[in-house]
């Protein structure tokens, strides 16, 4: 029998912290890079990363709250994919602050262009 586990997920701020929790760790950044070449057994992540069954266990756990790993049972075989849906959540609270970066980096260009030596690209 196939089972899909499918934890309920919050929404709003309480969605983005457990996100940004769950990226914020280079292991659970590497498993779903991993993930995003295709489904793998929990043994298999374990086998990967050179952890321990309760280790990965423990960073599956953190990234299927965060709605970003979905793990189906099939008997004792857990299989995960990544669920990269959240993502979307997370890149519209960062858009938000791109006009930011933007602005900052266009005050950045326009001072040094202000700045910059005229007789500069002449020497060589």
């Amino acid at each position: 029998m196939l089972s899909l586990v499918n934890p309920r997920l919050p929404t709003g701020d309480d969605r983005l912290d457990l996100i940004f929790r769950a990226l914020g760790d280079r292991t659970r950044r590497a498993l779903l890079s991993r993930l995003s070449g295709g489904p793998a057994m929990v043994t298999e992540l374990a086998r990967h990363f050179d952890m321990s069954l309760p280790a990965v266990g423990k960073h599956r756990r953190v990234l299927e709250r965060a709605g970003l790993l979905q793990r189906t049972i099939a008997g004792r075989v857990h299989r995960c994919s990544i669920d990269a849906t959240p993502l979307k959540d997370a890149d519209a609270w960062l858009a938000h602050y791109e006009s930011f970066w933007n602005g900052t980096l266009d005050a950045l260009q326009e001072h040094v262009m202000k700045h910059e030596d005229p007789g500069a690209s002449d020497s060589g």
